[in-house]
């Protein structure tokens, strides 16, 4: 993982057909200017795409915005494809437009935070931050 390495990698990424980008731009932009490499992926992403880039640029983290109400399905196929591609120990975040009931299923799946409307980007780079750190740390 890229965090022994130097800074924290972490992909953004727009999974499926959701247009509307432009919560990703900012949380990219929060975790850029706390030091952080962020490698923005565009709109319309398959999961087969985000985790492709995620082992091709080392990326420690995946972050996933989704507003579209496609979330237990798209957060669920970037999860399982990394546990194919012998890649879990990227940590995968995500928000968006996320009702409350479906945040305990996505965290069962493996999805390892959710922010939802009026989390701060502060509170998202410190997440990040601790997160990360401690997934290198205890080798996951």
């Amino acid at each position: 993982m890229g965090v022994a390495a130097g800074p924290i990698r972490v992909v953004v990424a727009k999974p499926g057909l959701d247009g509307h980008d432009r919560g990703a731009k900012v949380i990219a932009r929060a975790l850029r200017d706390a030091g952080m490499e962020v490698i923005y992926t565009g709109l319309h992403q398959t999961p087969e795409q985000i985790v492709d880039t995620a082992i091709q640029e080392d990326a420690d983290a995946i972050g996933l915005s989704i507003l579209s109400g496609a979330h237990n399905t798209l957060f669920a196929a970037v999860i399982d494809l990394l546990k194919e591609r012998d890649a879990a120990d990227i940590l995968v975040f995500g928000g968006g437009i996320i009702p409350d009931e479906d945040i305990p299923p996505l965290k069962e799946k493996g999805v390892a935070e959710i922010f939802t409307p009026g989390a701060t980007t502060a509170s998202i780079v410190e997440w990040v931050r601790e997160n990360v750190r401690q997934a290198a740390a205890s080798g996951n």
